[in-house]
Parts: C-alpha cells; sequence; structure tokens
C-alpha cells in the first residue's frame, strides 16, 4: 500500500475452483498472490487494499458460514473468522461485493490489479467502473488499470524468516519423499510405482506434490518434462527423479539421478561427475552481488569442458561455447526463482541486465547433460544417458544455504544409501 500510494485501490481476486470433468473439481489451491497478502484458503473470495481509508484498509469479502452448505463442503472461514484469524480490518458477504466495493475505491485515481488473467473478474471489475458511473450526482471511478505484478512480485522475491522457514520444511519433506524412492527403485518395477511412493512420502507430512513428479527411467531422462511415468525400470538404467513438495503453498524442486541397479557404468559415472561439477561450481555462484546468470555462465563452462574432454563435443572449450554447441546437449538454463510458485515470481533482468543476487532471494541451481537415444554424433554408449542434478539455494547475507542439502548427490554416498536398501 506504501507503494501504491493513498490514491490508488488494490484489487486481488482469489483463484476460482475449476472443473476436472461434470462436477468433479480440481484440488482447489490458492492463487499465490492472494495468498501471500491473506493466508486465505477459500475460492468466492476478493481482497481490497485500500490506502488511508479510516475504517480499515485491509476489507475481505468472502463466503458467509452456511450450515447448509458446510454440512457438504466443510467448514468455512466465513467473515468474522476473516479478521480475527487472517489478519482483516473488516469482512463483508461476497454476496454484497457489487454493492459495496464501488463506493470504496470511489474517488481513487488508480486501480492496481491482475487485469487480463480471469475473465470472470475482469468483467465485474468492469461492471464496477459502471456502478460508479451511474451513481446520482456522477461518481468519480478510477481513470487508471495498472498492472499489480510489477509491485507484489518484486515483494515475493524477497523472503522473510517465516517464508524461508516453510520452505526449509518443504525441501526437508522432499528429501525424504526422494530418499524413499531411491530405496523402492528396482529393476523391474515401473516409474508409476515410484511416483506412488514419492507421492505417499509427500502427503504423509501432510505437504502436496509441487508439481507432477518426473520419473523418468533410462532414455526417457532426456525428455526434459516427461511426466507419462509408465516405464519399467531396467537393470542398468539410470533413474532421473525430478519432484517437490508444497507445504502451505510454498514450493521445494529436487531433482537427482541415480543407478536403477545400484551402480553407476562407466558412461553414466563420467557424465554425472560432469554435472555434478557444474553444479557445484554454479552453486558458488549463489551469493549477493553476483548477477543471477552467473551460475549458468559457470556450469556451462564445467558441461563443456566435460564434454570436449570426453569426445562427446569437438575442439576446444571456449569454441563450443562460443558456437553454441553445449546447448545440444545442455538445452536448459540452470535454475529459476523458487517460492510460492516452482518457477516463481520475480524479474530476472533489471534494465535490460540481469538481476543481482540479494539476501532472502531463493533459486534452484540445476545443470543436466542430456544426450538423446538417437544422437548419431556419438558413439553408442552415451546414448540416451539423461542427468540432472538439482537443489533448492537461499541467497544469505555472507553466501548461500543449500536447503535440499538431505538428499545425497556425490556418486559414492549414493552407491552407498542404495547398497544398503
Amino acid at each position: 500500500m506504501q507503494m501504491a500510494g493513498e490514491d490508488a485501490a488494490i484489487l486481488v481476486a482469489a483463484a476460482p475452483e475449476r472443473l476436472r470433468n461434470a462436477d468433479v473439481a480440481w484440488p482447489y489451491r490458492q492463487d499465490s498472490d492472494f495468498h501471500y497478502l491473506t493466508g486465505f484458503p477459500e475460492p468466492d473470495a476478493v481482497l481490497a487494499l485500500l490506502p488511508g481509508r479510516r475504517h480499515g484498509e485491509a476489507v475481505l469479502f468472502c463466503r458467509e458460514r452456511d450450515p447448509g452448505r458446510e454440512r457438504w463442503h466443510g467448514e468455512a472461514v466465513g467473515t468474522e473468522r476473516a479478521v480475527t484469524a487472517c489478519g482483516m480490518d473488516d469482512a463483508f458477504p461476497i454476496d454484497d461485493i457489487d454493492d459495496i466495493l464501488p463506493g470504496m475505491i470511489e474517488g481513487r485515481a488508480r486501480v492496481y490489479c491482475h487485469f487480463g488473467r480471469e475473465p470472470a473478474f475482469d468483467a465485474q471489475l468492469m461492471g464496477w467502473m459502471r456502478r460508479l458511473r451511474q451513481l446520482r450526482g456522477g461518481g468519480v471511478e478510477p481513470k487508471e488499470f495498472v498492472a499489480l505484478g510489477h509491485l507484489l512480485h518484486d515483494l515475493r522475491l524477497y523472503k522473510s524468516r517465516d517464508e524461508l522457514r516453510l520452505m526449509r520444511a518443504a525441501a526437508g519433506i522432499a528429501a525424504e519423499a526422494h530418499l524413499a524412492a531411491m530405496r523402492m527403485a528396482l529393476p523391474g518395477r515401473h516409474e508409476y510405482e515410484v511416483e506412488a511412493e514419492l507421492r505417499y512420502a509427500i502427503r504423509r507430512r501432510g505437504a502436496v506434490p509441487a508439481f507432477p513428479p518426473i520419473v523418468a527411467g533410462g532414455a526417457n531422462a532426456c525428455t526434459m518434462h516427461y511426466t507419462a511415468n509408465r516405464a519399467p525400470l531396467a537393470d542398468g538404467d539410470l533413474l532421473l527423479i525430478d519432484a517437490g513438495a508444497e507445504l502451505d503453498c510454498y514450493a521445494s524442486d529436487i531433482s537427482r539421478t541415480f543407478p536403477v541397479n545400484g551402480r553407476y557404468g562407466r558412461e553414466q559415472r563420467a557424465l554425472y561427475e560432469v554435472v555434478l561439477a557444474a553444479q557445484l561450481a554454479a552453486i558458488d555462484e549463489v551469493k549477493p552481488g553476483r548477477p543471477f546468470d552467473a551460475a549458468h555462465h559457470a556450469a556451462v563452462r564445467v558441461v563443456a569442458e566435460g564434454l570436449c574432454a570426453l569426445g562427446l563435443l569437438e575442439g576446444d572449450t571456449d569454441t563450443a561455447i562460443a558456437e553454441g554447441r553445449h546447448r545440444h546437449f545442455f538445452p536448459g538454463k540452470t535454475g529459476h526463482w523458487l517460492g510460492l510458485d516452482v518457477h516463481d515470481a520475480g524479474d530476472y533482468r533489471v534494465d535490460g541486465e540481469p538481476r543481482v543476487l540479494e539476501p532472502g532471494m531463493v533459486v534452484t541451481v540445476e545443470p543436466g547433460i542430456y544426450v538423446p537415444p538417437d544422437e548419431r554424433g556419438v558413439a553408442e554408449r552415451w546414448r540416451g544417458i539423461g542427468i540432472r542434478i538439482e537443489d533448492d539455494v537461499a541467497v544469505t547475507r555472507d553466501g548461500h544455504e543449500v536447503l535440499s542439502a538431505g538428499v545425497p548427490k556425490d556418486p559414492g554416498e549414493i552407491e552407498a544409501l542404495l547398497a544398503g536398501r
């Protein structure tokens, strides 16, 4: 509200319920911006932030308590507890919003909102503007709609102590899930059985998957966003798992790649050690004052050096990087912001330059090497190997903290873990 100014209003709508099919809804997940500002867990709600309003600046419109509805759908928060539990200054029934809200925003110069995100809310907003124009004596409606993201998403980029506490917990739950999956991923089992173990380990701790888990055995790991999770696991294959837990809407995102039979093959281990060295070099760049893309550049150099040394790329490292040939085996970036969203809010560039890392930011670090199974430019022994190693890293005052350190990634430690399953 300080950033918007006292002549502005800020309006944010809760996420709507979305149907999966017929009358079956998808599991409800609150809009991240709405959750960030309210902690309110239900649909059919609108937050109005009204800087300088004498009778309370933070106002929530939400469902009233309804015993008939609650018999079918469970207890609702209601307007009274929206104040006592969520810290609102005032709360009104959502059914009365058309009568109340226009008067609250009358005379304000600007409305900050996510115009264009939800058509139904956009139409409602236009209706409030029309209602203001139709007021007796002529209401003074706001003359400007301003995108809320550039204010709100910059705030979300800097995690508070409480947010970091939640993210550590989410990473810890995901780490337990990865360890459980490693122990049960044996030759002859299927990717979906490993996925079931991941989901069970996450749900039993009160969290939910932060995204559909990737459980990719063998050449499936060369598909970056593989989610079919149906194939059998073969002796001699690597298994790439990319999975995270979401706790109170805060996400973790961890990837590990390990041998199904418990031992890395020669080529598998050679490529794995290149990826691990690249990841460690990239993590070293996650510290205050370094540009966001420094981690990627560090990873690219190590990967390119390794690929040249192993003969998958011809020539010297500098030439391979300059010509972009490393991207054939390392097509992605090395990380992204992490928080309420897996790919969290926040600009990666400011005034055309890479954003400088500051304490409170959280990034993933996830280099990989992916050799397509039909790649004819390399010896057959390299084909179909896909490896990614990913950790969640918080920028601290003095450097960084690896939130996901609970899952081993040293190949020797992984083989020791698998030997004891």
